[in-house]
């Protein structure tokens, strides 16, 4: 199936992004955990942003996955609303960024202590996603283990529509999931996809007209099994799997933000008060 064109609210110079992270201050916890026996939710609560997550929210991204991690459960779902999954990087964070890479770098690290704690933990982790699901919310889906998208979900991944890049161990995780050409597409294009597309290319596992049924089947499924078992298959797979850093990634991540160029993609994009 071919790309989706955007719908006409997000083809507006860029106004998805900018209308959905609104400058008013967080008044709730953008990460909700709770816990029922063997199954615990995380859900993404920061609707008025479409779900946006900003720069200081990922540190309570590792709290939680902490909090899971040590609870009874042997699965976490991580959701969103049916409005949106997550529009991303909350991109009020980044005109700060442009002159300031300290500021920079201590984003990317609190964003992938946040990822990485999500996909290290010892339990089964699920994305559930309805909506948009862009950015870094889609780094914060391939951090689970398994994606089911809703009919309606639709993918992005925009850093190059604002001269920057995306973190090196995200795209190890977009490459290990579609292969380079299809990563180079999303990437490179920055176009979005849909839900069947996204699972035809690897990047969704399982696409559901009604996700809610499709998530308990899998849910019930997988917390009737032994918590040890999880755990032990979970390690076999990321054995499996190889992702080396590199320190020039991270310093062209870092220097991108400082840019020319970012500096007038982002005042293009950003509709005029």
């Amino acid at each position: 199936m071919a790309p989706l064109e955007p719908a006409a609210s997000d083809r507006a110079a860029g106004s998805f992004f900018w209308r959905q992270s609104p400058s008013a201050p967080l008044n709730r916890a953008m990460f909700d955990l709770t816990v029922d026996g063997p199954i615990a939710r995380l859900r993404l609560d920061r609707p008025e942003a479409r779900n946006a997550i900003p720069a200081h929210a990922w540190a309570l991204l590792a709290q939680r996955c902490g909090e899971a991690a040590a609870s009874a459960s042997r699965l976490l779902i991580v959701s969103g609303s049916r409005e949106a999954f997550c529009a991303g990087a909350d991109l009020e964070d980044f005109p700060a960024f442009t002159d300031d890479p300290t500021a920079v770098a201590a984003f990317r690290r609190a964003m992938r202590s946040g990822l990485d704690s999500l996909r290290d933990l010892p339990i089964a982790t699920v994305a559930a996603i309805e909506g948009p699901c862009y950015g870094a919310g889609v780094a914060l889906a391939m951090s689970c283990d398994i994606r089911v998208a809703g009919d309606g979900a639709r993918f992005a991944i925009t850093p190059a529509k604002f001269g920057i890049s995306y973190p090196q161990e995200d795209v190890a995780r977009l490459v290990a999931l579609v292969g380079p050409g299809q990563a180079s597409r999303l990437l490179l294009g920055a176009g979005p996809v849909d839900s069947e597309e996204a699972a035809r290319i690897g990047l969704v596992d399982i696409v559901a007209a009604d996700i809610g049924p499709a998530i308990d089947a899998l849910a019930g499924a997988i917390a009737a099994n032994s918590g040890g078992s999880i755990a032990a298959l979970k390690r076999g797979i990321r054995l499996a799997e190889s992702q080396a850093g590199d320190e020039r990634q991270d310093r062209d991540f870092d220097a991108l933000f400082g840019s020319n160029d970012f500096r007038q993609r982002l005042a293009a994009l950003r509709p005029r008060r």
